[in-house]
């Protein structure tokens, strides 16, 4: 009995997609996409979207079109088709909603904190646009929660990014890298981190120099350590530090006989 009313429903979509009744399509689309079958949904109102432009129903149709797409996770797609309408009808009933579900899509669509964040700086940005344009809009509660997590994900990989070159041993390169996070991140979750790190960085480059540079590079240590110790007085890092500016005072102390 199911699989008749399957064959059934199957060879009624298909008769409502070769028909050229744009009405009886779009009739059929919204009943589809109230039973939640975005598929069938989609399909009708792709067919017939460039038809109703000019029409009452355009807007909808195609607001309804883009969630189509976000209702199957299909979230570049249906980023692309918000932004669209917004664009398109910027005076629009939809155009808040849709300008809203763009940044919930690249929300959606942005990856772990582990891989590349270009998506998430892209939803970012759309974040902004939409505070602007509507700064007392319902959905800022929402949207101040998006960004206070896609925020999150940037800083941790900018740190991760910072970090590897200490772990890899490109000492110079992880002291810069450190101070540009910092200079990005002055009070973030890592900032503690990455301070102490850069200057394990800078310990570890002027050990590792040439005899005639060593002396500078220490002193920059100290520095570096004095900025740790005064911004973070009881660190989890602290031993560890003081571990350093020993083995630092100890090695000045060639230069000074």
């Amino acid at each position: 009995m199911g699989f008749l009313i399957l064959l059934s429903s199957c060879g009624e979509f298909q008769r409502v997609q070769k028909s050229s009744d744009v009405n009886k399509k779009l009739e059929a689309a919204m009943k589809y996409y109230e039973k939640k079958d975005n598929y069938k949904a989609n399909v009708l109102l792709e067919e017939i979207m460039p038809l109703l432009k000019g029409r009452p129903e355009a807007e909808k149709a195609q607001f309804i079109f883009a969630n189509t797409y976000f209702n199957d996770k299909q979230y570049i797609m249906s980023s692309y088709y918000f932004k669209d309408l917004y664009e398109t009808y910027p005076r629009s009933e939809y155009a808040e909603q849709s300008m809203y579900m763009h940044v919930k899509s690249l929300y959606m669509d942005s990856p772990s904190h582990k891989l590349d964040q270009g998506n998430t700086d892209e939803a970012l940005q759309a974040i902004q646009m939409f505070g602007v344009r509507y700064p007392q809009s319902s959905h800022m509660e929402e949207i101040n929660r998006m960004t206070d997590e896609l925020n999150a994900k940037t800083e941790y990989k900018a740190f991760e990014n910072a970090r590897l070159y200490y772990k890899i041993g490109i000492y110079k390169s992880a002291v810069v890298s450190l101070g540009t996070f910092l200079d990005r991140y002055p009070s973030g979750k890592f900032s503690e981190e990455a301070t102490f790190i850069q200057f394990q960085a800078q310990y570890y480059l002027a050990k590792n120099s040439v005899l005639r540079l060593q002396k500078e590079r220490y002193n920059t240590a100290l520095e570096y350590y004095y900025g740790f110790i005064d911004k973070y007085p009881d660190s989890k890092f602290k031993k560890d530090a003081e571990e350093l500016y020993d083995r630092i005072t100890e090695r000045l102390k060639n230069f000074q006989s």
